[in-house]
């Protein structure tokens, strides 16, 4: 057998050694003083695993728990500004665990290696060692890394929408509840309750908002803590004008009118402005698939006779 064909295969097993040997390094057990630090850190930590039939992650998700802290430390982010940035990002799209930031990071890292591996394998045994084979790997690997940034950024677009649509029929039950005699957050415990199958996100907004409440925390830094972490304007608004009329001493009940009639005029102006991009939109389905039916209906006898009369002559 000739060198240049097992040439392509001797590289793809160097890729993936190397692969498996940095994921050996970065995956290295912590020392006990590492995870007594943790364990101060976070209480919770000191039971981890003593307790028989505790509810944790199995399969797949304990793996990438276990294996989260060791892949994250190849991109942890180097400052503060950067990691709560990252929280941010991710809270937008709906991920509120403590941990989101760090398996969001190792499922990076994962991917990257699932890249470059499906990346360079296919390349490496369609092309060999060529500019193609090279430019295969590099690609599978970029692919692999910017997959979570893309699906993250999908799903925070997606929440924030439902979340405007949704802003309105939920401010209208609040004001139901704040003039029925309701304080605020009573009135928000109820509109989580009474729109969870229809608004999920926004009551599940608001129930984390009257948890917090319930903890103790002012009610100024969980309302602004809320516009944040949804990443909405009009919601950052509704946490503003609440702000102000508890400050002032102003009517709740008016001030959320008001921000519901806002948001609703928005809803439906935005509904209008789709449904005048319809016919925009509707130009290419139609040249492309219906025109050439239509021409073909009502061209296609006129051509055939022209054809048979052009042979008669």
């Amino acid at each position: 057998m000739e060198l240049a064909n097992i040439l392509p295969w001797i590289v793809f097993a160097a890729i993936v050694i190397g692969a498996w040997a940095v994921f050996n390094f970065f995956s290295s057990s912590e020392s006990r003083a590492s995870e007594r630090l943790d364990e101060l850190r976070d209480p919770s930590l000191r039971n981890k695993g003593e307790v028989p039939g505790s509810s944790q992650a199995t399969g797949v998700g304990a793996m990438l728990g276990k294996a989260a802290p060791a892949l994250s430390k190849a991109l942890g982010t180097k400052t503060e500004l950067e990691q709560s940035e990252l929280k941010v990002r991710l809270a937008n799209a709906g991920f509120n665990s403590p941990n989101a930031a760090q398996i969001f990071l190792a499922l990076k890292v994962a991917l990257l290696f699932v890249g470059l591996l499906a990346g360079g394998g296919f390349g490496m045994t369609s092309w060999g060692m060529t500019q193609k084979g090279w430019s295969s790997l590099v690609i599978g690997g970029g692919l692999g890394f910017y997959l979570p940034e893309i699906g993250v950024w999908f799903l925070k677009r997606a929440r924030q929408e439902r979340i405007f649509l949704g802003m309105p029929d939920a401010l209208d039950l609040l004001v139901v509840c704040v003039e029925a005699g309701l304080g605020l957050d009573a009135g928000m415990l109820r509109v989580s309750e009474e729109l969870e199958d229809s608004h999920p996100d926004v009551c599940g907004e608001f129930a984390m908002c009257n948890m917090q409440l319930q903890m103790g925390r002012p009610r100024r830094e969980v309302l602004h803590d809320m516009g944040i972490r949804t990443g909405v304007d009009d919601m950052r608004a509704f946490g503003a004008i609440l702000i102000q009329a508890d400050k002032f001493g102003s009517s709740i009940a008016h001030a959320i009118r008001v921000q519901s009639d806002s948001m609703r005029i928005k809803r439906s102006q935005m509904a209008e402005e789709r449904a005048a991009k319809t016919a925009v939109k509707m130009i290419f389905p139609l040249v492309l698939f219906i025109f050439p039916g239509i021409f073909v209906v009502l061209v296609g006898p006129a051509a055939i006779m022209m054809i048979d009369g052009l042979l008669a002559t």
